[in-house]
């Protein structure tokens, strides 16, 4: 859910929103990140009239009131506006209609003015509303970026996750987050990680204590959000456990609905695992690409072996 009044203060600037009437309704919520335009509700027709979206009014909407007597404007007005109506927007200069500044005014529901085109108002406000509303989930472990790939590095506690961070931040890449990882699902087909406001740009390394990412190594080492492209879990080497080898498998993470490769990278003495995770992202660029080394390597064995099979029957023969 959100509150009128933070939709309000967060966006009044890219959507020019302004306030015209209403204004103790700011307090209420949207509890849906959908819009009804007025349309055909002022006319009288109520099926599927859903009082909890927001309402707006356009070009089309202010043509028909205008049409109308002071009294049925009022009235037709009056019937779709409720307790549970968040708010009420009108588009460009359609702000003239005195009953429904009078009502909204009444009846404490904010209603703004947006100097947009109606569907272009509609269109942001929606975007705005679905990103606001998108699912989201808190994972521990360190969010980093390398070579342009979101990275989240998860592990037990003590397994060396920022550390390995902290390497990475030496050699140019990009924190994101440490420790916690907040991750929301965008546009119903990615999902994007950011940090806490308060541990913003710090990490806890034991044995140093607190750092500021940012002051130490620059502003460029760090960034706010990033997509999640791959997960990388790190645990201590276990010799009875058996470990891909070529990278033929190709593990998957369900996250909020969305399938993220994930990785099991074997810690241990000598393995240098800074080295380990570019590796990891590098691989995953040129699969992008189209280019995956396992498999390339696969077909070129079995292009031998067949070869070799060919030529022996030919002999045979």
């Amino acid at each position: 859910m959100l509150l009128v009044e933070d939709f309000y203060q967060k966006y009044r600037e890219s959507l020019n929103l302004e306030i015209i009437a209403g204004e103790k309704g700011i307090k209420r919520l949207i509890d849906t990140p959908e819009i009804h335009r007025a349309g055909m509700f002022l006319t009288g027709f109520m099926g599927y009239y859903q009082d909890q979206r927001l309402l707006f009014f356009g070009k089309l909407e202010v043509a028909y009131l205008d049409t109308l007597t002071k009294e049925v404007r009022k009235e037709r007005i009056k019937a779709i506006l409720t307790e549970r109506t968040p708010a009420v927007g009108v588009s460009r200069s359609y702000f003239h209609i005195e009953e429904l500044i009078e009502l909204c005014e009444s009846l404490d529901i904010a209603l703004f003015k947006i100097p947009k085109t109606t569907s272009q108002a509609i269109s942001q406000i929606l975007m705005i509303l679905t990103e606001e509303f998108s699912p989201i989930a808190s994972r521990h472990g360190t969010f980093i970026e390398v070579y342009d790939v979101g990275v989240l590095i998860e592990g037990d506690s003590s397994i060396g996750k920022s550390e390995t961070a902290l390497g990475l931040i030496e050699k140019g890449h990009r924190l994101v987050s440490d420790d916690v990882v907040r991750i929301k699902k965008c546009k119903g087909s990615y999902l994007e990680g950011h940090g806490v406001e308060l541990t913003r740009h710090h990490m806890e390394i034991r044995g140093i204590g607190i750092l500021n990412v940012a002051n130490i190594y620059g502003a460029y080492c760090v960034r706010d959000k990033k997509q999640i492209d791959i997960i990388v879990k790190l645990e201590e080497w276990n010799e009875n456990h058996f470990y891909d080898r070529l990278g033929l498998e190709e593990t998957k993470c369900d996250v909020l609905g969305i399938e993220v490769p994930y990785s099991v990278l074997p810690v241990k003495p000598g393995r240098d695992v800074v080295l380990l995770i570019e590796t990891i992202a590098l691989n995953f660029r040129l699969k992008k690409m189209g280019y995956h080394s396992a498999k390339d390597f696969r077909d070129s064995q079995h292009g031998q072996i067949a070869r070799r099979l060919n030529y022996k029957r030919v002999a045979h023969e």
